[in-house]
């Protein structure tokens, strides 16, 4: 299991303890340092549980700068995709990946979808 998170999130954290109160082990890794690569985030779409604008962290300060709002309109998925793996400040957050195949995968925390995917 994967966790990308980061450190300061309030969200991150009422995920990790979430997990950690499960008994689930997983590795973690830093958001802003390690993004998810590109075909991790291709899988949570292909999932169909989400849509590409909930990968983005609509509230985050790269966000606005980069003027996503507007822009995410017009880019193509596969433009978003490398944006968002080349930075992981723009990535909605916490993401939990069940595998390397991305079997099962939250994005953000909502505790009644953490108890579909992640609960015991």
């Amino acid at each position: 299991m994967k966790f990308y998170g980061y450190k300061a999130c309030s969200t991150c954290k009422k995920a990790e303890k979430y997990l950690k109160g499960k008994g689930l082990v997983y590795d973690r890794y830093d958001i802003t340092e390690t993004p998810p690569p590109r075909e991790e985030l291709a899988a949570i779409l292909k999932s169909g549980n989400y849509k590409l604008s909930d990968l983005f962290n609509k509230s985050g300060q790269v966000y606005r700068e980069l003027k996503m709002k507007d822009k995410i309109k017009t880019i193509s998925e596969n433009e978003a995709l490398d944006l968002l793996a080349a930075n992981g400040k723009l990535i909605k957050r916490p993401i939990v990946i069940s595998d390397d195949r991305c079997t099962k995968a939250s994005v953000g925390f909502k505790e009644e979808v953490f108890d579909t995917l992640w609960g015991v």
